[in-house]
């Protein structure tokens, strides 16, 4: 059951798909040339293509799955630019600090607390992309030492991938598993609720054990701002009160009235954009020009790379290789899911990994309680253990890139060592916590 294929075409099948995989993460890690994502996963799927490893046929396939999952987290992201560039994020930012009452470990605690629930609403990618230059200009606003810095900045960038599994909403992997499983809004926040309350406190505890010595122990609260003077239009502040809970509502209730997620998100973006229009201070041009558009292609070609491995039989074995865990109860389907799914993510990025799992898991045969546990273990390992490493995510990936940009560099062999040990503890808790909430 276990083996592969052993006549010379079949192999030849499966060492091209595996090589095609390969070779496409390596061009969109390294970006030879300046060769964006997309367009590298673009040049793997025509390469799959020509050489017959996926077929025409497949491509309305690939787009049925991915399609609403990629417009959705683009839909979320040009509202959380929209709300960005009206200064929501700061507004909140300032509150937050302020809070901390001027004890450095309880600004920590607050930030870690803020970047999770801002992942949970606005996705993993558009933390990042948000939260990180807030947390480097809240930092020089209060005279931090470039160890504070640092250890801000990477609670952050830990926090809003590892804590983004709450909601469908809050990564596209999330929305691309929901999807290809028919995974209401609600029956998945039932699940993943908990589970990310308790990654949220173990990422804490061992951010704190980690860092907790580098923190300073008092800031001067004299040098924020009001977070009033943060607000640079109100309108579009007040409207986003207005979409983000109309957004949840929708993603609640849209499964049952059959309407894309995407066209909820999507509503509540145009609501945001309209009167961001009206406003006259806050240019939907740029936001607009802003937005990840390419996301719609990097999702759809990444997918076509990673069919091929259907067809070669690997995600067939793997699949069965899967199930046979999860035979003998919950727990072991979680942990041989979410631990594989978390390596796979580590050395090849998490959204080919959570893909190949997807496809084994479908072909797997398996069913109720068993497709479950590997199921969402599957998705814990793809949200946390893409942290492991510096290429295991986009997120990750952009988190370096916007603080390489405001001169805070961070080595590969920096990160490595943090990931290493921040990663597998938190991993292993939300695993855990799954395994507790299935049972």
């Amino acid at each position: 059951m276990f083996g592969l294929p052993m006549n010379f075409g079949s192999t030849l099948d499966f060492m091209l798909a595996v090589l095609l995989v390969l070779l496409t993460v390596v061009l969109v890690i390294w970006k030879p040339l300046g060769i964006g994502p997309a367009r590298a996963a673009s040049i793997g799927a025509v390469a799959a293509l020509l050489l017959g490893v996926i077929h025409l046929s497949d491509l309305g396939i690939l787009w049925h799955a991915t399609w609403n999952a990629t417009l959705s987290l683009v839909a979320l992201i040009v509202l959380s630019l929209l709300l960005d560039a009206a200064g929501f994020f700061r507004w909140a930012a300032l509150h937050v600090a302020r809070w901390g009452g001027g004890s450095g470990r309880r600004l920590f605690i607050l930030l870690i607390v803020f970047s999770a629930l801002v992942a949970a609403l606005f996705a993993n990618d558009g933390g990042v992309l948000i939260l990180t230059p807030i947390t480097l200009e809240l930092a020089a606003v209060l005279g931090l030492e470039r160890a504070s810095t640092l250890a801000f900045a990477l609670a952050v960038g830990f926090v809003v991938d590892a804590a983004s599994l709450p909601l469908t909403i809050s990564n596209l992997t999330n929305i691309i598993a929901s999807d290809a499983f028919g995974l209401g809004f609600g029956g998945y926040a039932r699940v993943m609720l908990p589970v990310d309350v308790a990654v949220v406190a173990a990422s804490v505890l061992v951010l704190l054990a980690l860092y907790g010595r580098v923190l300073p122990r008092r800031y001067d609260l004299a040098a924020l701002d009001a977070p009033a003077q943060a607000i640079r239009s109100w309108s579009v502040f007040r409207a986003g009160w207005v979409a983000v809970p109309l957004l949840l509502l929708g993603a609640f209730f849209a499964e049952g009235l059959h309407i894309p997620l995407s066209a909820v998100v999507g509503a509540a973006a145009l609501l945001v954009g309209v009167v961001a229009a009206r406003s006259g201070t806050v240019s939907t041009r740029t936001v607009l020009r802003s937005a990840p558009w390419n996301v719609v292609a990097f999702s759809l070609a990444m997918y076509a790379v990673v069919y091929g491995l259907r067809g070669a039989g690997v995600t067939g074995v793997y699949g069965h290789w899967l199930a046979s865990w999860a035979a003998h109860g919950t727990l072991p389907g979680v942990l041989a899911s979410g631990l594989s799914v978390a390596g796979l993510s580590a050395g090849l990025n998490n959204l080919p990994a959570l893909l190949t799992a997807i496809l084994g898991i479908q072909g797997s045969g398996a069913s109720g309680h068993a497709r479950e546990a590997m199921l969402y273990g599957a998705v814990v390992g793809a949200d946390i253990g893409p942290k492991l490493t510096p290429i295991g995510s986009l997120a990750t990936l952009l988190w370096l890139h916007v603080l390489g940009g405001r001169g805070l560099n961070v080595t590969w062999g920096q990160y490595f060592r943090a990931g290493l040990l921040l990663t597998p503890p938190v991993l292993l808790a939300g695993l855990l916590a799954l395994w507790a909430v299935l049972k």
